[in-house]
């Protein structure tokens, strides 16, 4: 299985703010292995009063994402939790509002490079991106030049954006397409085709299993993984069932579900764009399902694999994390309704 192991959070930061810092009126936009983390400078007074980054209508931040192909459609402020699913998070140098940057403080940015350190060891994103060259200088103390920079945090690299704020308008719009591009290039990721097995046993349990490091618990996800060259989905999904369970001569039934997202891996220090395919695959005796250990491999010498079978109520219960987020709904639609006539988009 050459595969991700998902070990992507949720909605919502896991760090929190700095001792003594005011709280963001901005949910960050957070999740593991990310391909761009953008960190704006802080939120104004039109973000701030709707809760999303970059909401004035004449900042160009989102129309600039999408130019650049770092989004698949245009989104609007209040969409800003799609762009996940395109690998694109987003955060705030300073959490304070204020009617403009220029009203900023030096003390405003205390404890902000500390906490972008954090991110990158926590969350694993390719690239940090700043919006602006003063975000980059409020959280390091030092002048960068727009690209790339050449200070890293970890294996995080780091890049610097002409801000998209209307104030700075005297850049025009091509100047700002243009480095919004070389990010898009730099940070390009490979497409990845795969496959994946809504495996269930007749209490219509489904079974899952993930990678766990000291770390990081990891997350839940189907058995499956990429196409090898020349396969096509039925042959990867029948290989991935024998190398991953010694599962062998099972009906496949429909393809139900698809997932497209786009993650970073830092083992292979390359960004993904997945995009997988589920089956439905029925077992009548869960005793024929036999997991083998050599994924580890893949995950790391310090993983270890679990597995399970889970009920729709459990997953619907669980604090640990699955993939899909939807697993539950879907799977529940799924169960109740019968398959769809064509694969319904499942998300991140």
């Amino acid at each position: 299985m050459r595969d991700d192991f998902s070990r992507s959070v949720g909605h919502g930061a896991l760090v929190r703010p700095p001792e003594g810092a005011a709280p963001s009126a901005i949910p960050d936009v957070l999740a593991g292995h990310l391909r761009v983390l953008f960190c704006g400078i802080n939120p104004g007074r039109v973000s701030a009063a709707a809760a999303a980054h970059f909401a004035n209508p004449r900042n160009d931040f989102w129309r600039l994402l999408h130019a650049a192909r770092l989004t698949r459609r245009l989104l609007e402020p209040e969409e800003q939790w799609e762009a996940l699913d395109d690998g694109i998070g987003v955060t705030n140098a300073v959490y304070r509002t204020t009617p403009g940057s220029s009203d900023l403080r030096r003390s405003d940015f205390a404890g902000s490079a500390e906490r972008l350190e954090r991110f990158a060891r926590e969350l694993h994103p390719a690239w940090i991106a700043f919006v602006g060259k003063e975000a980059y200088r409020g959280a390091f103390g030092e002048r960068g030049e727009l690209g790339v920079q050449e200070r890293t945090l970890g294996a995080t690299r780091l890049f610097v954006l002409p801000s998209t704020s209307p104030a700075n308008a005297a850049v025009p719009w091509d100047v700002r397409l243009h480095w919004f591009e070389e990010l898009a290039r730099a940070s390009r990721p490979r497409v990845r085709p795969a496959v994946r097995a809504i495996l269930l046993d007749r209490r219509e349990r489904v079974f899952l299993h993930r990678f766990v490091l000291p770390d990081d618990p990891g997350v839940w996800v189907a058995p499956g993984g990429a196409l090898d060259s020349g396969e096509d989905a039925e042959q990867a999904l029948r290989r991935e069932l024998r190398e991953e369970l010694r599962l062998d001569g099972v009906e496949l039934g429909p393809w139900v579900w698809k997932r497209r997202h786009v993650w970073f891996w830092p083992a292979h220090n390359r960004t993904y764009d997945t995009r997988e395919r589920f089956a439905v695959v029925r077992v009548p005796d869960v005793r024929a399902v036999k997991p083998t250990a050599h994924d580890a491999l893949f995950a790391g010498a310090d993983a270890r694999e679990e597995y399970r079978w889970w009920t729709v109520d459990e997953l619907e219960r669980t604090r640990d994390e699955v993939a899909p987020r939807s697993l539950a709904s879907a799977l529940r639609e799924l169960l109740t309704n019968g398959p769809p006539t064509r694969p319904i988009d499942v998300g991140r």
